[in-house]
């Protein structure tokens, strides 16, 4: 896909604001931490980047459930699976 840098930046603030809040409620971060972590994983990549936006293939959501429960989260914990209308509700 190509992505514009107005796109692109509504796009890695959305995913930043959702992969925070996940951490804070479900990974136990303070806002600062939780912050620095979406900042961490979600880097601004310039336009020119190869990859740029790669990361958006799957959502904030799955991305911070394998941070906090690692690899096998959809096996040990099914009821995360699928993002929760409070996560939802952030869109």
């Amino acid at each position: 896909m190509t992505w514009n840098e107005t796109e692109y930046l509504d796009c890695l603030l959305s995913e930043r604001r959702g992969y925070a809040w996940v951490m804070r409620q479900h990974g136990g971060l303070t806002p600062k931490e939780a912050r620095e972590a979406a900042l961490e994983r979600y880097p601004y990549q310039p336009a020119e980047a190869p990859y740029r936006g790669l990361i958006f293939h799957d959502e904030a959501w799955h991305w911070a459930m394998l941070a906090i429960h690692g690899e096998r989260y959809a096996r040990e914990h099914p009821e995360l699976v699928h993002p929760s209308a409070d996560y939802r509700a952030l869109e």
